[in-house]
């Protein structure tokens, strides 16, 4: 019996000196986790899709339009307002909405629509509403100077042309929005879907330049900042 519980000991401390002998020193673990190779870094997000992307750059240009809302209300209780936050709104704006976004929702979307016959009395009226928004930021432009604000007819143009401007472009987004983007992607199948959204990004860069998207908001943060309407809260009615 003796002898047994002897043989049994040497086993359990025999195992034991194995199992200590297969663990890695500390200077080996430190050794190791210096040469492995580091992790792969996670899959980046998928971009995001055509209609997404065009819904987003509305929310630029409602931003906008609230630059110019509290530009026109700031006019009228007769606060001191730079000319250049409405130039510089506006240049944003042709640079943007212009030269970019009404781009491709008219050789993207707007001729898709009309050639499958589908919302073309909407498309003719979207056309028409940027042809529009064009004429009227070019007017605008001109009264959108130190001395347009001293006069008081051209500082009243002003005025009214913002205030057509946000008429006119809230409703435009709007209808865009609910009516006819659903509309457009059912005319697609996921895979032309998703190309599109390939050349919407390859677009996006070629004429906003790499910062893209990101860019532009944040210059229209860097205008929001200066009217100090650039946070969320300001906006929060007080009850």
């Amino acid at each position: 019996m003796n002898d047994r519980r002897r043989f049994l000991g040497l086993a359990v401390i025999a195992g034991s000196g194995f199992a200590l002998a297969a663990l890695p020193s500390r200077a080996e673990t430190k050794r190791k986790s210096k040469t492995a190779p580091k992790a792969a870094p996670p899959p980046l997000a998928a971009t995001v899709n055509p209609t997404e992307d065009l819904m987003r750059e509305h929310g630029i240009l409602l931003r906008m339009l609230l630059i110019y809302e509290e530009g026109v209300r700031r006019l009228e209780e007769g606060s001191t307002i730079s000319a250049d936050i409405f130039a510089s709104t506006l240049r944003l704006n042709q640079r943007f909405s212009e030269g970019y976004h009404q781009k491709l929702e008219e050789d993207h979307v707007f001729s898709k629509m009309e050639v499958a016959g589908k919302l073309t009395e909407l498309t003719r009226v979207l056309r028409g509403q940027h042809d529009a928004e064009r004429k009227l930021t070019a007017q605008l432009l001109k009264n959108a100077t130190p001395s347009g604000l001293g006069g008081s007819e051209r500082r009243t143009a002003l005025v009214d042309g913002l205030r057509s401007l946000n008429r006119m472009l809230r409703p435009h987004t709007a209808w865009e929005d609910t009516v006819l983007f659903p509309a457009f992607h059912q005319l697609l199948t996921e895979r032309e879907f998703e190309k599109l959204g390939e050349v919407f990004e390859e677009t996006e860069h070629q004429v906003l330049g790499p910062a893209g998207f990101q860019g532009i908001l944040g210059e229209v943060v860097q205008l929001e900042s200066g009217l100090g309407i650039d946070k969320l809260s300001s906006f929060t009615v007080h009850i």
